[in-house]
Protein backbone atom coordinates (compact mmCIF):
# COMPACT_ATOMS: atom_id res chain seq x y z
CA UNK A 1 0.00 0.00 0.00
CA UNK A 2 1.52 3.39 -0.99
CA UNK A 3 2.17 5.71 1.95
CA UNK A 4 0.93 9.30 1.95
CA UNK A 5 2.06 11.65 4.72
CA UNK A 6 -0.08 14.79 4.88
CA UNK A 7 0.19 17.72 7.31
CA UNK A 8 -1.50 21.02 8.04
CA UNK A 9 0.11 24.07 9.59
CA UNK A 10 -0.05 23.72 13.36
CA UNK A 11 -2.42 26.16 15.03
CA UNK A 12 -1.13 29.12 16.99
CA UNK A 13 -2.18 29.07 20.65
CA UNK A 14 -2.97 32.76 21.12
CA UNK A 15 -6.73 32.75 20.45
CA UNK A 16 -9.72 30.78 19.23
CA UNK A 17 -9.85 29.31 15.69
CA UNK A 18 -11.78 31.03 12.91
CA UNK A 19 -13.05 30.17 9.42
CA UNK A 20 -9.59 30.57 7.91
CA UNK A 21 -8.30 27.79 10.13
CA UNK A 22 -11.36 25.70 9.28
CA UNK A 23 -10.80 26.03 5.53
CA UNK A 24 -7.29 24.63 5.87
CA UNK A 25 -8.28 21.78 8.15
CA UNK A 26 -11.32 20.56 6.23
CA UNK A 27 -9.43 20.99 2.96
CA UNK A 28 -6.59 18.82 4.19
CA UNK A 29 -9.08 16.33 5.60
CA UNK A 30 -10.82 16.20 2.22
CA UNK A 31 -7.47 15.36 0.61
CA UNK A 32 -6.71 12.73 3.26
CA UNK A 33 -10.07 11.03 2.74
CA UNK A 34 -9.58 11.13 -1.02
CA UNK A 35 -6.14 9.55 -0.79
CA UNK A 36 -7.62 6.76 1.33
CA UNK A 37 -10.22 6.18 -1.38
CA UNK A 38 -7.31 6.01 -3.81
CA UNK A 39 -5.86 3.19 -1.74
CA UNK A 40 -3.03 5.02 0.03
CA UNK A 41 -1.91 4.36 3.59
CA UNK A 42 -2.54 7.89 4.81
CA UNK A 43 -0.78 9.49 7.77
CA UNK A 44 -2.54 12.76 8.59
CA UNK A 45 -0.93 15.13 11.12
CA UNK A 46 -2.40 18.20 12.79
CA UNK A 47 -1.40 19.98 15.98
CA UNK A 48 -0.67 23.06 18.06
CA UNK A 49 2.13 25.67 18.04
CA UNK A 50 2.48 26.47 21.74
CA UNK A 51 5.55 28.62 22.27
CA UNK A 52 6.28 32.31 21.65
CA UNK A 53 5.83 35.69 23.26
CA UNK A 54 2.20 35.90 22.14
CA UNK A 55 1.35 32.89 24.30
CA UNK A 56 2.99 34.58 27.28
CA UNK A 57 0.92 37.70 26.65
CA UNK A 58 -2.34 35.78 26.20
CA UNK A 59 -1.79 33.71 29.35
CA UNK A 60 -0.96 36.84 31.35
CA UNK A 61 -4.18 38.51 30.18
CA UNK A 62 -6.12 35.40 31.22
CA UNK A 63 -4.37 35.24 34.60
CA UNK A 64 -3.08 31.67 34.11
CA UNK A 65 0.27 30.01 33.51
CA UNK A 66 1.47 29.53 29.91
CA UNK A 67 1.04 25.76 30.27
CA UNK A 68 -2.52 26.13 31.54
CA UNK A 69 -3.25 28.50 28.65
CA UNK A 70 -1.96 26.18 25.92
CA UNK A 71 -3.77 23.25 27.51
CA UNK A 72 -6.98 25.27 27.27
CA UNK A 73 -6.27 26.22 23.64
CA UNK A 74 -5.41 22.63 22.78
CA UNK A 75 -8.79 21.45 24.03
CA UNK A 76 -10.57 24.24 22.15
CA UNK A 77 -8.91 23.56 18.80
CA UNK A 78 -9.22 19.80 19.06
CA UNK A 79 -12.89 20.20 19.88
CA UNK A 80 -13.58 22.27 16.77
CA UNK A 81 -11.69 19.93 14.44
CA UNK A 82 -13.54 16.95 15.88
CA UNK A 83 -16.86 18.72 15.29
CA UNK A 84 -15.78 19.30 11.69
CA UNK A 85 -14.96 15.57 11.44
CA UNK A 86 -11.26 15.89 10.69
CA UNK A 87 -9.79 12.40 10.40
CA UNK A 88 -6.21 13.13 11.49
CA UNK A 89 -4.53 10.13 13.09
CA UNK A 90 -1.85 12.13 14.93
CA UNK A 91 -1.89 15.40 16.88
CA UNK A 92 1.36 17.04 17.90
CA UNK A 93 2.02 19.80 20.40
CA UNK A 94 5.29 21.71 20.43
CA UNK A 95 5.46 21.37 24.22
CA UNK A 96 5.64 17.57 23.89
CA UNK A 97 8.91 15.79 24.76
CA UNK A 98 9.07 14.13 21.32
CA UNK A 99 9.06 17.54 19.66
CA UNK A 100 11.53 19.19 22.02
CA UNK A 101 13.92 16.27 21.46
CA UNK A 102 13.59 16.59 17.68
CA UNK A 103 14.26 20.34 17.70
CA UNK A 104 17.38 19.87 19.76
CA UNK A 105 18.53 17.00 17.56
CA UNK A 106 18.05 18.93 14.32
CA UNK A 107 20.08 21.88 15.59
CA UNK A 108 22.83 19.55 16.76
CA UNK A 109 22.79 17.78 13.41
CA UNK A 110 23.24 21.08 11.54
CA UNK A 111 26.04 22.01 13.95
CA UNK A 112 27.80 18.72 13.21
CA UNK A 113 27.32 18.65 9.43
CA UNK A 114 27.53 22.36 8.60
CA UNK A 115 28.92 24.22 11.61
CA UNK A 116 29.38 27.44 9.61
CA UNK A 117 25.61 27.60 9.07
CA UNK A 118 25.05 28.51 12.73
CA UNK A 119 26.62 31.64 14.23
CA UNK A 120 25.99 34.44 16.74
CA UNK A 121 25.32 38.06 15.79
CA UNK A 122 23.48 41.17 16.92
CA UNK A 123 20.29 42.20 15.15
CA UNK A 124 18.14 45.31 15.24
CA UNK A 125 14.82 45.64 13.44
CA UNK A 126 11.05 45.93 13.56
CA UNK A 127 9.34 42.89 15.06
CA UNK A 128 5.73 41.78 14.49
CA UNK A 129 4.34 39.93 17.48
CA UNK A 130 1.54 38.51 15.34
CA UNK A 131 3.94 36.84 12.91
CA UNK A 132 6.65 36.36 15.53
CA UNK A 133 9.33 37.60 13.14
CA UNK A 134 11.41 40.61 12.20
CA UNK A 135 9.94 42.36 9.17
CA UNK A 136 11.75 43.53 6.06
CA UNK A 137 10.76 46.74 4.25
CA UNK A 138 8.87 44.78 1.59
CA UNK A 139 6.65 43.29 4.33
CA UNK A 140 5.67 46.67 5.83
CA UNK A 141 2.88 48.94 4.55
CA UNK A 142 2.06 52.26 6.23
CA UNK A 143 4.24 51.29 9.17
CA UNK A 144 2.46 48.01 9.82
CA UNK A 145 2.96 44.34 8.95
CA UNK A 146 0.94 43.41 5.86
CA UNK A 147 -0.38 40.29 7.64
CA UNK A 148 -1.30 42.06 10.91
CA UNK A 149 -2.17 45.69 10.07
CA UNK A 150 -3.83 46.27 13.44
CA UNK A 151 -0.65 45.56 15.41
CA UNK A 152 2.19 47.98 16.06
CA UNK A 153 5.66 46.85 15.05
CA UNK A 154 8.15 46.76 17.92
CA UNK A 155 11.76 47.94 17.58
CA UNK A 156 14.15 45.31 18.98
CA UNK A 157 17.88 44.89 19.29
CA UNK A 158 19.47 41.78 20.71
CA UNK A 159 22.23 39.24 20.23
CA UNK A 160 20.95 35.93 18.85
CA UNK A 161 21.96 32.69 17.23
CA UNK A 162 21.63 32.82 13.45
CA UNK A 163 21.06 30.37 10.61
CA UNK A 164 22.96 31.07 7.39
CA UNK A 165 19.90 30.97 5.14
CA UNK A 166 21.56 32.99 2.39
CA UNK A 167 23.81 30.14 1.23
CA UNK A 168 20.82 28.00 0.24
CA UNK A 169 19.28 30.42 -2.25
CA UNK A 170 20.65 28.83 -5.44
CA UNK A 171 19.88 25.26 -4.37
CA UNK A 172 16.31 26.18 -3.49
CA UNK A 173 15.83 27.99 -6.79
CA UNK A 174 17.00 24.88 -8.64
CA UNK A 175 14.87 22.47 -6.59
CA UNK A 176 11.69 24.53 -7.05
CA UNK A 177 12.14 25.31 -10.75
CA UNK A 178 12.98 21.65 -11.44
CA UNK A 179 9.85 20.54 -9.57
CA UNK A 180 11.84 18.35 -7.18
CA UNK A 181 10.41 20.48 -4.38
CA UNK A 182 6.93 21.38 -5.60
CA UNK A 183 5.41 24.68 -4.50
CA UNK A 184 1.78 25.07 -5.55
CA UNK A 185 -0.44 26.54 -6.82
CA UNK A 186 1.50 28.33 -9.56
CA UNK A 187 0.82 31.82 -8.24
CA UNK A 188 2.51 30.92 -4.93
CA UNK A 189 5.43 29.23 -6.67
CA UNK A 190 6.06 32.42 -8.64
CA UNK A 191 5.95 34.49 -5.45
CA UNK A 192 8.51 32.21 -3.79
CA UNK A 193 10.77 32.27 -6.86
CA UNK A 194 10.70 36.09 -6.91
CA UNK A 195 11.60 36.11 -3.22
CA UNK A 196 14.55 33.81 -3.85
CA UNK A 197 15.70 35.75 -6.89
CA UNK A 198 15.82 38.95 -4.84
CA UNK A 199 18.29 37.29 -2.45
CA UNK A 200 18.07 35.89 1.08
CA UNK A 201 19.22 37.25 4.41
CA UNK A 202 20.51 35.12 7.26
CA UNK A 203 17.88 34.75 9.98
CA UNK A 204 17.83 34.87 13.74
CA UNK A 205 16.79 31.52 15.23
CA UNK A 206 16.84 32.31 18.95
CA UNK A 207 15.47 34.87 21.41
CA UNK A 208 17.11 36.16 24.57
CA UNK A 209 15.75 35.21 27.99
CA UNK A 210 12.26 34.36 26.76
CA UNK A 211 10.86 32.29 29.65
CA UNK A 212 8.58 30.18 27.43
CA UNK A 213 10.17 28.06 24.76
CA UNK A 214 12.72 25.36 24.00
CA UNK A 215 16.19 26.13 25.40
CA UNK A 216 18.77 26.67 22.68
CA UNK A 217 21.27 23.76 22.79
CA UNK A 218 24.41 24.88 24.64
CA UNK A 219 23.03 28.33 25.52
CA UNK A 220 20.43 28.29 28.32
CA UNK A 221 20.12 32.10 28.11
CA UNK A 222 18.38 31.76 24.75
CA UNK A 223 15.27 29.94 23.53
CA UNK A 224 14.76 28.57 20.04
CA UNK A 225 12.87 31.03 17.82
CA UNK A 226 9.24 29.95 17.60
CA UNK A 227 9.18 29.52 13.82
CA UNK A 228 12.36 27.44 13.73
CA UNK A 229 10.84 25.37 16.54
CA UNK A 230 7.37 25.05 14.97
CA UNK A 231 8.45 23.95 11.49
CA UNK A 232 10.21 20.91 12.91
CA UNK A 233 6.89 19.45 14.13
CA UNK A 234 6.40 17.70 10.80
CA UNK A 235 9.62 15.81 11.39
CA UNK A 236 9.07 15.30 15.12
CA UNK A 237 5.96 13.25 14.42
CA UNK A 238 7.97 10.69 12.43
CA UNK A 239 10.13 9.75 15.42
CA UNK A 240 13.15 11.82 14.34
CA UNK A 241 16.00 11.49 15.24
CA UNK A 242 15.46 7.79 16.00
CA UNK A 243 16.42 5.21 13.41
CA UNK A 244 13.58 4.42 11.07
CA UNK A 245 12.03 7.89 10.91
CA UNK A 246 12.60 7.72 7.12
CA UNK A 247 9.77 5.18 6.92
CA UNK A 248 7.42 8.14 7.42
CA UNK A 249 9.52 10.96 6.02
CA UNK A 250 9.51 12.88 3.69
CA UNK A 251 6.05 14.38 3.89
CA UNK A 252 4.10 14.06 0.67
CA UNK A 253 2.14 17.26 1.22
CA UNK A 254 2.24 20.26 3.55
CA UNK A 255 -1.05 22.21 3.46
CA UNK A 256 -0.52 25.80 4.63
CA UNK A 257 -1.93 29.32 4.24
CA UNK A 258 -0.39 31.64 1.67
CA UNK A 259 0.88 34.00 4.40
CA UNK A 260 3.51 31.52 5.62
CA UNK A 261 5.06 30.40 2.33
CA UNK A 262 8.38 32.06 3.17
CA UNK A 263 8.77 29.83 6.21
CA UNK A 264 7.62 26.62 4.54
CA UNK A 265 9.07 27.08 1.06
CA UNK A 266 12.36 28.83 1.90
CA UNK A 267 13.34 28.55 5.57
CA UNK A 268 12.09 24.99 6.19
CA UNK A 269 13.70 23.34 3.13
CA UNK A 270 16.95 25.20 3.85
CA UNK A 271 16.94 23.85 7.41
CA UNK A 272 16.49 20.33 6.07
CA UNK A 273 19.24 20.76 3.48
CA UNK A 274 21.57 21.93 6.26
CA UNK A 275 20.69 18.86 8.31
CA UNK A 276 20.98 16.49 5.33
CA UNK A 277 17.32 15.45 5.68
CA UNK A 278 15.05 14.90 2.66
CA UNK A 279 12.73 17.74 1.67
CA UNK A 280 8.93 17.40 1.65
CA UNK A 281 7.65 16.58 -1.80
CA UNK A 282 4.96 19.24 -2.08
CA UNK A 283 3.63 22.38 -0.40
CA UNK A 284 0.15 23.68 -1.19
CA UNK A 285 -0.58 27.24 -0.04
CA UNK A 286 -4.29 28.07 -0.01
CA UNK A 287 -5.86 31.51 0.03
CA UNK A 288 -7.74 33.33 2.77
CA UNK A 289 -11.36 33.33 3.89
CA UNK A 290 -12.52 36.93 3.76
CA UNK A 291 -15.44 38.83 5.24
CA UNK A 292 -16.40 41.91 3.26
CA UNK A 293 -13.13 41.68 1.33
CA UNK A 294 -10.88 41.61 4.42
CA UNK A 295 -8.93 38.61 5.74
CA UNK A 296 -10.34 36.90 8.82
CA UNK A 297 -7.76 36.80 11.61
CA UNK A 298 -7.47 36.53 15.36
CA UNK A 299 -5.70 39.87 15.75
CA UNK A 300 -8.16 41.88 13.65
CA UNK A 301 -11.18 40.08 15.06
CA UNK A 302 -13.92 38.57 12.94
CA UNK A 303 -17.64 39.08 12.46
CA UNK A 304 -18.20 35.33 12.11
CA UNK A 305 -17.45 32.87 14.88
CA UNK A 306 -16.60 29.32 13.87
CA UNK A 307 -19.11 28.01 16.39
CA UNK A 308 -21.93 30.05 14.80
CA UNK A 309 -20.93 28.98 11.30
CA UNK A 310 -21.01 25.28 12.25
CA UNK A 311 -24.37 25.67 13.96
CA UNK A 312 -25.94 27.38 10.92
CA UNK A 313 -26.49 24.26 8.79
CA UNK A 314 -24.25 21.68 10.47
CA UNK A 315 -20.58 20.73 10.02
CA UNK A 316 -20.99 18.95 6.68
CA UNK A 317 -22.70 21.91 5.07
CA UNK A 318 -19.94 24.24 6.29
CA UNK A 319 -17.27 21.88 4.98
CA UNK A 320 -18.96 21.78 1.59
CA UNK A 321 -19.46 25.54 1.43
CA UNK A 322 -15.87 26.38 2.31
CA UNK A 323 -14.46 23.98 -0.27
CA UNK A 324 -16.98 24.72 -3.03
CA UNK A 325 -17.52 28.46 -2.61
CA UNK A 326 -14.22 29.66 -1.13
CA UNK A 327 -12.05 27.04 -2.81
CA UNK A 328 -8.53 25.96 -2.00
CA UNK A 329 -6.44 28.24 -4.18
CA UNK A 330 -7.50 31.89 -4.15
CA UNK A 331 -9.06 34.15 -1.55
CA UNK A 332 -12.82 33.85 -1.20
CA UNK A 333 -15.54 35.79 0.54
CA UNK A 334 -17.79 34.31 3.23
CA UNK A 335 -21.31 35.66 3.66
CA UNK A 336 -24.40 34.27 5.29
CA UNK A 337 -26.45 34.88 2.15
CA UNK A 338 -24.08 32.83 -0.01
CA UNK A 339 -23.87 30.08 2.62
CA UNK A 340 -27.66 29.85 2.81
CA UNK A 341 -28.02 29.94 -0.98
CA UNK A 342 -25.51 27.15 -1.52
CA UNK A 343 -27.13 25.09 1.20
CA UNK A 344 -30.54 25.31 -0.42
CA UNK A 345 -29.57 25.12 -4.10
CA UNK A 346 -26.72 22.60 -3.99
CA UNK A 347 -27.44 20.47 -0.95
CA UNK A 348 -31.16 20.55 -0.18
CA UNK A 349 -32.64 20.98 -3.68
CA UNK A 350 -30.08 19.00 -5.68
CA UNK A 351 -28.25 16.34 -3.65
CA UNK A 352 -30.87 15.88 -0.93
CA UNK A 353 -33.77 15.97 -3.37
CA UNK A 354 -32.20 13.33 -5.61
CA UNK A 355 -31.53 11.02 -2.66
CA UNK A 356 -35.05 11.44 -1.28
CA UNK A 357 -36.91 10.91 -4.54
CA UNK A 358 -34.74 7.95 -5.60
CA UNK A 359 -35.10 6.03 -2.36
CA UNK A 360 -38.81 6.86 -2.13
CA UNK A 361 -39.48 5.53 -5.64
CA UNK A 362 -37.61 2.29 -4.95
CA UNK A 363 -39.72 1.83 -1.83
CA UNK A 364 -42.97 2.75 -3.59
CA UNK A 365 -42.52 0.80 -6.81
CA UNK A 366 -40.25 -2.11 -5.84
CA UNK A 367 -40.99 -2.72 -2.15
CA UNK A 368 -37.68 -1.16 -1.13
CA UNK A 369 -35.40 -3.53 -3.09
CA UNK A 370 -33.27 -2.11 -5.91
CA UNK A 371 -34.04 -4.05 -9.11
CA UNK A 372 -31.36 -5.21 -11.54
CA UNK A 373 -31.08 -3.21 -14.76
CA UNK A 374 -32.21 -5.40 -17.66
CA UNK A 375 -30.43 -3.04 -20.07
CA UNK A 376 -27.02 -3.34 -18.41
CA UNK A 377 -26.74 0.36 -17.50
CA UNK A 378 -26.64 1.46 -21.14
CA UNK A 379 -28.30 4.83 -20.52
CA UNK A 380 -27.47 8.50 -21.23
CA UNK A 381 -27.16 9.01 -17.47
CA UNK A 382 -24.50 6.30 -17.27
CA UNK A 383 -22.51 7.80 -20.16
CA UNK A 384 -22.49 11.23 -18.54
CA UNK A 385 -21.77 9.77 -15.10
CA UNK A 386 -18.61 8.06 -16.32
CA UNK A 387 -17.28 11.36 -17.66
CA UNK A 388 -18.09 13.09 -14.38
CA UNK A 389 -16.43 10.33 -12.33
CA UNK A 390 -13.25 10.66 -14.38
CA UNK A 391 -13.30 14.46 -14.01
CA UNK A 392 -13.79 14.16 -10.25
CA UNK A 393 -10.71 11.94 -9.95
CA UNK A 394 -8.62 14.31 -12.08
CA UNK A 395 -9.62 17.31 -10.00
CA UNK A 396 -9.05 15.60 -6.67
CA UNK A 397 -5.66 14.24 -7.72
CA UNK A 398 -4.66 17.78 -8.75
CA UNK A 399 -5.87 19.20 -5.39
CA UNK A 400 -8.52 21.16 -7.32
CA UNK A 401 -10.95 20.53 -4.49
CA UNK A 402 -13.41 23.17 -5.65
CA UNK A 403 -13.59 21.30 -8.96
CA UNK A 404 -14.19 18.00 -7.18
CA UNK A 405 -17.13 19.52 -5.33
CA UNK A 406 -18.47 20.88 -8.61
CA UNK A 407 -18.28 17.42 -10.18
CA UNK A 408 -20.22 15.97 -7.25
CA UNK A 409 -22.95 18.55 -7.81
CA UNK A 410 -22.88 17.94 -11.57
CA UNK A 411 -23.61 14.25 -11.06
CA UNK A 412 -26.58 14.99 -8.81
CA UNK A 413 -27.86 17.63 -11.26
CA UNK A 414 -27.60 15.22 -14.20
CA UNK A 415 -29.46 12.50 -12.27
CA UNK A 416 -32.28 14.88 -11.36
CA UNK A 417 -32.60 15.75 -15.02
CA UNK A 418 -32.71 12.01 -15.83
CA UNK A 419 -35.69 11.68 -13.51
CA UNK A 420 -37.54 14.35 -15.47
CA UNK A 421 -36.52 12.83 -18.80
CA UNK A 422 -37.73 9.33 -17.92
CA UNK A 423 -40.73 10.19 -15.69
CA UNK A 424 -40.71 6.94 -13.68
CA UNK A 425 -44.17 7.68 -12.25
CA UNK A 426 -45.55 7.47 -15.79
CA UNK A 427 -43.69 4.21 -16.43
CA UNK A 428 -45.19 2.76 -13.26
CA UNK A 429 -48.69 3.84 -14.20
CA UNK A 430 -48.28 2.30 -17.68
CA UNK A 431 -46.84 -0.89 -16.12
CA UNK A 432 -43.71 -0.64 -18.26
CA UNK A 433 -41.80 -2.67 -15.71
CA UNK A 434 -38.54 -3.29 -17.56
CA UNK A 435 -38.09 0.41 -18.36
CA UNK A 436 -38.92 1.33 -14.77
CA UNK A 437 -36.37 -1.19 -13.49
CA UNK A 438 -33.73 0.44 -15.69
CA UNK A 439 -34.53 3.90 -14.39
CA UNK A 440 -34.59 2.87 -10.72
CA UNK A 441 -31.40 0.84 -11.00
CA UNK A 442 -29.55 3.71 -12.70
CA UNK A 443 -30.77 6.22 -10.13
CA UNK A 444 -29.82 3.98 -7.20
CA UNK A 445 -26.41 3.46 -8.74
CA UNK A 446 -25.95 7.21 -9.11
CA UNK A 447 -26.98 7.88 -5.51
CA UNK A 448 -24.52 5.22 -4.32
CA UNK A 449 -21.78 6.87 -6.33
CA UNK A 450 -22.73 10.25 -4.90
CA UNK A 451 -22.26 8.88 -1.39
CA UNK A 452 -18.70 7.89 -2.28
CA UNK A 453 -17.95 11.22 -4.00
CA UNK A 454 -19.40 13.09 -1.01
CA UNK A 455 -17.31 11.18 1.54
CA UNK A 456 -14.26 13.51 1.38
CA UNK A 457 -16.48 16.60 1.56
CA UNK A 458 -19.39 15.61 3.82
CA UNK A 459 -18.43 12.42 5.67
CA UNK A 460 -21.38 12.31 8.07
CA UNK A 461 -24.04 12.93 5.42
CA UNK A 462 -22.30 10.53 3.03
CA UNK A 463 -22.39 7.84 5.70
CA UNK A 464 -26.09 8.39 6.39
CA UNK A 465 -26.91 8.20 2.70
CA UNK A 466 -24.86 5.04 2.20
CA UNK A 467 -26.48 3.38 5.21
CA UNK A 468 -29.96 4.14 3.82
CA UNK A 469 -29.00 2.39 0.58
CA UNK A 470 -28.68 -0.88 2.50
CA UNK A 471 -25.65 -2.21 0.66
CA UNK A 472 -24.44 -4.36 3.54
CA UNK A 473 -20.88 -3.17 3.07
CA UNK A 474 -18.76 -0.27 4.31
CA UNK A 475 -18.79 3.07 2.53
CA UNK A 476 -15.72 3.31 0.34
CA UNK A 477 -15.05 -0.44 0.41
CA UNK A 478 -12.96 -1.30 -2.63
CA UNK A 479 -11.84 2.33 -2.98
CA UNK A 480 -12.58 4.70 -5.79
CA UNK A 481 -11.71 2.03 -8.34
CA UNK A 482 -14.90 0.19 -7.39
CA UNK A 483 -17.18 3.18 -8.03
CA UNK A 484 -17.47 2.72 -11.78
CA UNK A 485 -18.68 -0.89 -11.50
CA UNK A 486 -21.08 -0.37 -8.56
CA UNK A 487 -24.24 -2.43 -9.00
CA UNK A 488 -26.88 -1.89 -6.29
CA UNK A 489 -29.22 -4.69 -7.43
CA UNK A 490 -30.76 -6.38 -4.40
CA UNK A 491 -29.87 -3.63 -1.93
CA UNK A 492 -32.62 -3.16 0.67
CA UNK A 493 -33.50 0.53 0.92
CA UNK A 494 -34.16 2.04 4.35
CA UNK A 495 -36.00 5.19 5.35
CA UNK A 496 -33.89 8.33 5.06
CA UNK A 497 -34.92 11.50 6.89
CA UNK A 498 -34.11 14.66 4.87
CA UNK A 499 -30.35 14.91 4.50
CA UNK A 500 -30.45 18.70 4.29
CA UNK A 501 -33.64 19.97 5.94
CA UNK A 502 -34.74 23.50 5.18
CA UNK A 503 -35.23 25.63 8.27
CA UNK A 504 -37.29 28.77 7.55
CA UNK A 505 -35.16 31.04 9.71
CA UNK A 506 -31.97 29.95 7.91
CA UNK A 507 -33.10 30.31 4.29
CA UNK A 508 -32.14 33.02 1.80
CA UNK A 509 -34.41 36.04 1.83
CA UNK A 510 -35.44 35.27 -1.74
CA UNK A 511 -36.97 31.91 -0.73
Amino acid sequence: MPRYYLTTAIDYSNGDPHLGHALEKVGADCIARWRRLRGDGVRFLMGMDEHSQSVLQASARAGVTPQAWVDRMDATFRGFWQRLQCSNDDWIRTTEPRHIRAVTALLQRIQTLHPDDLFEAEYEGLYCTGCEEFKQESQIVDGHCVEHPTLDLVSRRERNHYFRLSVYRDRLLHLITAGTFAVEPGIRRNEVLRLLESGLQDISISRQRLPWGIPYPGDPQQTVYVWFDALINYLSATGFPDAGFEREWPADLHVIGKGITRFHCVVWPAMLLAADVALPRRVWAHGYVQWGGAKMSKTAGTAVSLDTAIARHGPDALRYFLLREIGFENDGNFSWDRFDARYVADLADTVGNLASRTLSMVQRYRAGVVPPDPGGFATPLESDAREILAGYARDMDALAIEGGAAQLLALATRANRYVEETAPWKLAKAQRDAELDTVLANLARTVARLAVLALPFMPEKAGRLWEALGSGRALGEGGYAAVESLDPAGWAIRNLPPLFPKEPDKLPKTM
